[in-house]
């Protein structure tokens, strides 16, 4: 079986849409800002990529998102984009079963805003204020649940709970779930990490940002990296069979999803290191890829020293130094967590139907990670293959491979 992305759907701080976003990312446009969802002054964390002027209602009824959380707002947006640019709505048209119909996605901090707010109703106006909802907006699969509920797609669906590498995770499962049977597949993750609850959370890993200046807050790969700034939104694709997808009359696709892997760090006190490369080598064999047919790779973009020295020797136990040109344009959005990886992957589909690498604004590499980083301005390529990689806290490496149509 080989699966196709026919679908694309983006939210982000650089686009509301996936044109926007793409040419903002092309020009180099940033998102990250100073966080004005909420006083972040007595706050570590003072910078992040927050979707600004998303109006939910725009989108949704009122009934509706006053029962989700923005997390839930940004996947379910995201998701009918990508259904529509699949020319998959109304999907009764299509012909495809509801029971062949899937969604998974990944989540890593859920709907902590909605949660927030009813804790906050819970200790300042008693138990009566807290809705019913709160017992399912906050919970890891609610994204999940209301694209399949709105769009009746009743096949397999989950949620993949794996911090930054969740994105890539989900396009992982999806494509098991093709196999198994199911035809249509939405896929990708998404955040909205910028509640005060929720940055305290994420302070506790030491690894944000506490610079105040947007320009220099999140430098992976540079000699003065101090830490990522965190960023909201989704990303969203339509799997399918591409079989099945051309018979139902698609004559678009993005590329193929040829390889996945994923793989799981060792104790810091086992005395093994890290496995991105394992992963990204499992993936490339999973893909039936040589090394030396990887035309670029979007790199995780830790933004710690310890980070990007393990990311830059992996790559350059892969490919040599400089072997192959490096991007991380979420140096323009921040890191999306579940929604990180997705969004790469979808980036890194634009860059092979345009054939073009995006740049890396304002990131000047160290000599020592000895990468082919692609700087300030756009490098058209000739892109047939893209290693897409992602790391999530606490251990977790995933790697996808995507191919030319």
């Amino acid at each position: 079986m080989t699966v196709v992305v026919t679908g694309l759907g983006v939210v982000a701080p650089t686009g509301a849409d996936v044109e926007e976003y793409w040419a903002n990312t092309l020009r180099g446009v940033s998102g990250i800002r100073p966080i004005s969802r909420f006083d972040a002054s007595t706050y570590q964390l003072r910078l992040a990529g927050e979707v600004v002027g998303f109006t939910a209602t725009d989108h949704m009824s009122s009934r509706l998102t006053v029962q989700t959380d923005r997390w839930t707002h940004f996947g379910m947006v995201a998701a009918e984009e990508a259904l529509k640019d699949a020319a998959a709505l109304p999907l009764a048209d299509t012909g495809i079963s509801d029971y062949e119909l899937a969604v998974v996605t990944a989540s890593s901090s859920a709907g902590n805003e909605f949660g927030q707010g009813e804790l906050g109703s819970l200790w300042s106006r008693g138990p009566q204020h807290v809705t019913t909802f709160q017992s399912i907006a906050w919970f890891y699969a609610a994204t999940t649940g209301q694209i399949s509920i709105r769009h009746g797609m009743r096949g397999p669906c989950g949620v993949l709970v794996s911090e930054q590498a969740g994105g890539l995770d989900a396009v992982g499962h999806a494509r098991r779930v093709l196999r198994a049977g199911a035809r249509l597949v939405v896929a990708g993750g998404g955040e909205a990490p910028l509640s005060p609850y929720a940055v305290v959370c994420q302070q506790a890993n030491g690894l944000l940002s506490t610079g105040a200046d947007p320009a220099t807050g999140y430098l992976p790969f540079a000699a003065d990296a101090s830490g990522y700034v965190p960023g909201e939104g989704a990303g969203m694709a339509i799997l399918e069979d591409e079989e099945s997808a051309r018979s139902r009359g698609v004559s678009r696709v993005y590329g193929r999803i040829a390889g996945y892997a994923a793989t799981f760090d060792p104790r810091p006190d086992s005395g093994r290191g890290p496995t991105l490369g394992r992963a990204a080598r499992l993936a490339l064999a999973d893909a039936g890829v040589d090394v030396t047919e990887v035309d670029a790779v979007f790199a995780d973009a830790g933004g710690t020293p310890e980070l990007d020295a393990a990311e830059s020797a992996a790559l350059r136990e892969l490919f040599g130094p400089r072997g192959v040109p490096v991007t991380a344009p979420k140096v323009t959005t921040g890191r999306l967590y579940a929604g990180g990886g997705a969004l790469d992957l979808v980036t890194a589909l634009l860059a092979i139907r345009d054939q073009v690498i995006p740049p890396t604004p304002r990131v000047h590499p160290a000599a020592e990670h000895g990468l082919d980083l692609v700087g300030e301005q756009p490098r058209p390529a000739r892109l047939r293959t893209v290693l897409v990689l992602a790391r999530g806290f606490g251990g977790f490496n995933s790697a996808v491979v995507v191919t030319a149509p």
